[in-house]
């Protein structure tokens, strides 16, 4: 297939598999994997193959980053030894437990640690998309865990590699230095990148230059940081990270509105498009390996997913066995989660895209490639379509309590907000030497909808909310009657179509704003 084609077949299943989710009642990212699978059985689709570095160096890069600016700092520092112990140990405990299962069943030694290697980590890609359900705090450690633990897997790789191809024999301090410089070295660059961004996004007004300057910032950073041979992955992450603290100083309301819509676009078709890639791929994977050799990979791939799931659980448990055992300060008997939320982890520990990345890297002159695409494909499969399934049900057993924790911190800073906006009126009004007439009239404004936010449940509070409500509803009427109105003028030649862009721009503005506060608050 031509690349237009290649192009036009993805773009029709991720839009498909977007399309028929919500019908079905499935995660769109598992229905497009199946249809990623169902798609390979065509001839010519079997001629597509996903690179490694198309993964590593074009979606990582951007999914990573978005992942990143859209996580919450704070929330990261307060479960920031857990998450550690989960992104470094628990990655090392996983890939010498796969490890060892593929050495018991004919794989070399080099092999079964870089199959470990390429299965350790979780995939944020994945976790984002298909772990949606889980409460906040829960979600928050486990996409943090997953843009993290990337970098070890990847040193860990490195080192199984050069055992395996070069020979090379490290030494506990050669090791040592790898890791330091993978997470050091790549957070440095990290730090740097942000720190370049944040200065570019201070000086870049004009919103679509700011944004291309946004897009810029993932890509210095992995390059920088693959430059000096650190991890590119964390470097991402950092300068996500980073960026999400100085962001909302350094850009305008108009380049965030736009960040917003293009970056949601953007990873929604790359987390698409990799889910497809996947499924076709795994075609490729089972053609790879010679029929007598399948039975014996199938099972590797069963029990090498089971144990992704056992070791994790159990790994858990004993750390936090631990951690109660030699810290026992009211603030982590506060931060506690019951044994039914580690279930619910070890379920959601999805793997993705780097996974098979990784497997898709390993050297062709390797023996055993094939055996490790096979069956990290295979894993990769089983943890999307069982795991997928799976995680409802379990998160509904886990009996979570509700968490309104970003709902009341969203409540208490628009009141607040407000509340001192209100008080400040006067002031202002002076300041800029406004009438009386306006100042009055913004005092209103404010003073009523400060009333609706402090609305309880009496009746006079019911009355006013309910007005409220009229209200929003008469002025969502009057703006679909303007809009009319402009595409009459238009289509009358009266108005062009850009009169009519430019104010159906505004009035939808206006239109998000009284339906959906969330989104331009």
């Amino acid at each position: 297939m031509n690349p237009l084609e290649i192009i036009v077949l993805i773009g029709v299943l991720v839009l498909l598999g977007s399309w028929l989710a919500p019908w079905l009642r499935v995660p769109a990212p598992l229905l497009q994997l199946v249809l990623g699978l169902l798609a390979g059985f065509v001839p010519l689709v079997r001629e597509i193959h996903l690179p490694s570095e198309a993964v590593l160096v074009l979606f990582l890069p951007a999914l990573l980053f978005w992942e990143s600016l859209t996580t919450s700092l704070r929330e990261i520092r307060r479960d920031l030894r857990g998450i550690l112990i989960l992104s470094t140990l628990l990655v090392a405990a996983s890939a010498f437990g796969i490890a060892g299962i593929g050495v018991a069943l004919g794989l070399g030694w080099g092999a079964a640690l870089i199959l470990g290697a390429a299965l350790a980590p979780t995939d944020a890609t994945a976790v984002g998309a298909m772990a949606r359900s889980l409460p906040h705090r829960n979600m928050t450690i486990l996409r943090a865990e997953s843009l993290i633990n990337d970098g070890s897997a990847l040193v860990i790789y490195s080192i199984a590699v050069g055992a395996a191809v070069s020979h090379v024999a490290y030494t506990g301090w050669e090791i040592t230095g790898l890791v330091v410089l993978a997470y050091v070295g790549g957070g440095a660059v990290g730090l740097l990148a942000g720190w370049l961004g944040t200065l570019l996004l201070r000086r870049l007004g004009e919103p679509i230059v700011n944004n291309t300057a946004l897009v810029v910032v993932p890509f210095v950073a992995f390059l920088g940081a693959e430059l000096i041979h650190a991890s590119g992955v964390i470097a991402v992450v950092v300068a996500g990270l980073m960026l999400s603290q100085t962001g909302p100083r350094a850009s305008t309301p108009q380049s965030r509105q736009q960040t917003a819509a293009f970056w949601s676009l953007t990873t929604s078709i790359l987390n698409g498009a990799l889910f497809v890639l996947i499924g076709i791929e795994a075609q490729s994977a089972i053609r790879a390996v010679a029929g007598s050799e399948i039975p014996v990979l199938i099972a590797l791939t069963v029990l090498a997913w089971l144990a992704i799931i056992v070791i994790r659980f159990v790994f858990q448990m004993v750390t936090v066995w631990l951690i109660r055992l030699l810290d026992r300060r009211p603030s982590q008997r506060g931060r506690r989660m019951t044994y039914r939320a580690r279930v619910v982890s070890a379920i959601a520990g999805f793997r993705g895209a780097i996974s098979l990345a990784v497997a898709l890297a390993v050297p062709a002159t390797l023996s055993g490639r094939a055996e490790i695409i096979f069956v990290a494909t295979g894993v990769v499969i089983l943890t999307l379509v069982v795991q997928g399934i799976l995680l409802p049900p379990v998160v509904r057993w886990a009996r979570f309590q509700p968490d309104t924790s970003v709902d009341d911190e969203l409540a208490k800073a628009q009141h607040a907000a407000t509340a001192e906006a209100l008080a400040d009126i006067g002031d202002l009004s002076a300041h800029l030497g406004l009438s009386d007439a306006v100042r009055d009239r913004v005092f209103e404004e404010y003073r009523d909808h400060l009333e609706v936010m402090d609305a309880s449940g009496n009746e006079d509070d019911r009355l006013l909310l309910a007005r409220d409500e009229e209200y929003t509803t008469l002025r969502l009427a009057l703006l679909k009657r303007k809009r009319d109105v402009m595409i009459r003028l238009r289509d009358e030649g009266v108005i062009s179509d850009t009169a009519l862009r430019i104010m159906q721009t505004r009035l939808d503005r206006e239109e998000l704003r009284l339906s959906q506060p969330e989104l331009l608050e």
